[in-house]
């Protein structure tokens, strides 16, 4: 046990103006950011990026933004999408009830605003599937609003820098309110951005960069000698495993037979391979389409909640599924889907 720094004086004025020079000097270069000195940026495109990013990263999320906004320029595009297509598109990006909020936040924002975003947190609050991170952070950096935005990476600095004993994830109150002490008017959306970045390429988790630390002066962390040892952690209970069948069937012409999942639940209104029910024990698993199955082996995939084997079957048949090319799946299915249909195939 390292023993509790004393407190380091903050002067936020001296703090806020360093960590703005140094996000001048070295931010990155995001796809979705406006390029300094450019127009505000486009909410649309803030509002895109800022949902992709809640369950990846910036290097995944970045041939996603891409796609869809070369697809849906526009929030009025996007509205008027096929949800089949929006979800094919999302194959990969993680939980499928984000794309279904997405769509929701896009029809109403051209719906009811006239495809215009609402300029404030408590406006883009009001709209579908949008929290409170995604409101501030369009509302300071779309905006110019002095919100306060926090995420994984913002946290980690308030952490380090207060020296915050709770650990995670019961201290998240207390680093809000402390990110919420350096908050003003002054460049709100780049002072989100800052902090996002700093924590993305310094106040890095495991070993943080300190010597290209702008904020060692103010950092509680740092003057302990052991800056890595915070953002303090409860230890994560074991993920539970289930498991479950994917059947490959295939028709005379070689499709592949895909059923729709049900709206609700994980995977909920996608395309997918039929599968049982994924469960703790070894499933009662019924068969689609009578057929002569053969085992073709496992898969394994990883949720945010539990781990799953799926033994993979294959057969030819035919029945009422939706009968798509091999290639096309691959393409366009859930990666838990597309890891199933390639051991079938091999």
């Amino acid at each position: 046990m390292f023993p509790v720094p004393i407190d380091v004086p903050i002067d936020v004025a001296a703090l806020r103006a360093a960590l703005l020079a140094w996000y001048d000097a070295h931010r990155r270069t995001l796809v979705w950011r406006a390029p300094p000195g450019s127009s505000p940026p486009d909410p649309y495109r803030v509002w895109l990026s800022e949902v992709m990013l809640q369950q990846t990263t910036t290097a995944h999320a970045t041939p996603y933004f891409q796609a869809f906004t070369a697809r849906w320029p526009t929030v009025a595009d996007l509205a008027a999408a096929g949800d089949g297509d929006v979800m094919a598109a999302w194959a990969g990006l993680g939980y499928y009830a984000r794309a279904r909020n997405l769509l929701a936040c896009a029809r109403a924002v051209a719906g009811d605003h006239g495809g215009v975003f609402p300029n404030t947190e408590a406006g883009l609050l009001a709209l579908p599937g949008v929290g409170a991170y995604t409101a501030a952070a369009v509302a300071a950096i779309a905006f110019g609003r002095p919100a306060n935005v926090v995420d994984g990476n913002v946290e980690r600095v308030m952490a380090r820098l207060f020296a915050v004993e709770t650990p995670l994830p019961a201290a998240r109150p207390e680093l809000k309110r402390l990110a919420a002490s350096l908050v003003a008017d002054d460049r709100p959306g780049d002072w989100a951005q800052a902090l996002m970045d700093l924590g993305a390429t310094v106040c890095r988790p495991g070993t943080p960069l300190c010597e290209a630390c702008p904020l060692t002066p103010w950092c509680a962390g740092y003057a302990s000698g052991h800056p890595g040892r915070w953002p303090l952690k409860t230890r994560k209970t074991d993920r539970p495993h289930r498991t479950g069948v994917a059947w490959v069937l295939r028709d005379g012409e070689g499709r592949v037979a895909l059923a729709r999942r049900p709206d609700k639940g994980l995977l909920g209104g996608m395309l997918g391979l039929p599968t049982s029910d994924w469960v703790a024990n070894v499933p009662e698993a019924v068969p689609p389409a009578a057929a002569d199955w053969r085992e073709a082996g496992a898969v394994e995939h990883v949720f945010t909640h539990f781990s799953l084997t799926l033994s993979v079957q294959v057969a030819e048949g035919a029945g009422d599924f939706l009968w798509t090319d091999p290639e096309e799946a691959l393409r366009s299915l859930p990666t838990v889907f597309r890891k199933a249909l390639e051991r079938g195939l091999a």
